[in-house]
């Protein structure tokens, strides 16, 4: 999966001279929470984010009357907060990259460049709605935690038992532990009757089950 196929294409974008309440409009009406801002050669030359209205804002607006707020914002334009020194990435990079860049960052989004010209853009919104399908939170059937040997053929061992069961296997996550020799799997079953799945995951040696529920669309 790359960020191409996940990123918002062309989006909606500001130019330096835009003035602050325009920009907030502009994102308040098309639901975004990050506004490009290019140059009139078409170049990135900012950002502005929630946090960029935020501080164009005095920190105690109660020592201003409205009117003041509003001239003090009516002043300002989007190259006086807009956030200036950007982390981007390429379209063919991994989503597994723009997570951890995000992460490590701490920043909301990623714009999607494509040598200097911009073409999309990736967010944490977007981040979850993967999170979401990889974990099949919309998929019904039976949740299953367990904890497993991190060693060479152990996931095979499980599925290929689940499977000769007649079980499909719609979700497989695993992820480490605070052990580093154990790790913990996460899959989500169907086709085959609960009291099936749990005796034959029981059975199974060195694996524990920590967690099984059904999970439903209700």
């Amino acid at each position: 999966m790359l960020v191409k196929d996940q990123m918002t294409p062309d989006p909606i974008y500001g130019h330096p001279d835009m003035p602050v309440v325009e920009c907030q409009k502009v994102m308040q009406d098309n639901n975004i929470r990050h506004l490009p801002i290019l140059d009139q050669e078409g170049k990135l030359v900012g950002l502005i984010t929630q946090r960029s209205l935020m501080s164009a804002v005095p920190s105690d607006v109660s020592q201003f009357s409205p009117f003041v707020v509003n001239y003090i914002l009516a002043k300002l334009q989007a190259h006086n907060i807009m956030v200036r020194d950007l982390v981007t990435i390429d379209p063919e990079a991994t989503i597994e990259k723009a997570a951890r860049i995000m992460a490590d960052r701490k920043i909301g989004c990623l714009p999607v460049m494509e040598g200097d010209k911009l073409i999309g853009i990736i967010s944490d919104n977007d981040l979850f709605n993967i999170m979401v399908d990889l974990l099949g939170a919309r998929r019904e059937g039976m949740r299953v935690t367990v904890l497993q040997p991190d060693r060479a053929g152990e996931v095979a061992r499980l599925t290929h038992a689940i499977a000769n069961k007649g079980g499909y296997l719609s979700v497989f996550v695993t992820y480490p532990t605070s052990d580093p020799k154990i790790w913990s799997s996460v899959f989500k079953v169907t086709n085959i009757p609960d009291d099936v799945l749990v005796e034959t995951v029981s059975k199974l040696p060195d694996i524990s089950i920590q967690d099984i529920r059904r999970v439903t669309m209700e």
